[in-house]
């Protein structure tokens, strides 16, 4: 995992083996791997959050970061009724899957991303109502008003 994250984050600081183990082992983490992708998700009182997606540069346009994102939205059936994420403002393919899968931008964290090579990078907020039984189409949280 450690070594996926440094592939794709090649620009940010890289998380450790060590990282990466400490988050296995709380409770409330899961994993979900594809060839070539990794997902991290914490899901506790209502909520769930993306803390990582991870694609390997060669691999990427290949549908890795939708399946994994669908993966994780799909398996929190009843155990979640907002589903959470942050993504790099420059991140432009990493928002247009967030968005066709439902998700609304609903806050932002100024310099958030440190870049090695460049200007920190502002982190987008975004949410998405996940009603009980309901897939990860539900629309962006929280409803528009009539």
């Amino acid at each position: 995992m450690a070594a996926l994250h440094a592939a794709a984050f090649n620009d940010e600081r890289h998380w450790s083996a060590v990282e990466f183990a400490d988050l296995l082992k709380n409770n409330h983490v899961d994993a979900y791997t594809q060839a070539h992708g990794m997902a991290l998700t914490s899901t506790a009182g209502g909520d769930t959050e993306l803390l990582i997606l991870a694609v390997h540069p060669d691999q990427r346009r290949r549908g890795i970061a939708r399946a994994l994102t669908l993966q994780w939205l799909d398996s929190v059936g009843d155990r979640a009724d907002i589903a959470f994420l942050e993504v790099a403002a420059d991140n432009l393919a990493a928002l247009t899957l967030y968005t066709d899968l439902g998700f609304g931008i609903i806050g932002r964290r100024l310099a958030y991303y440190t870049r090695e090579s460049g200007p920190a990078v502002d982190a987008l907020i975004m949410q998405q109502a996940l009603p009980h039984g309901q897939g990860p189409d539900s629309a962006p949280f929280p409803p528009e008003s009539s």
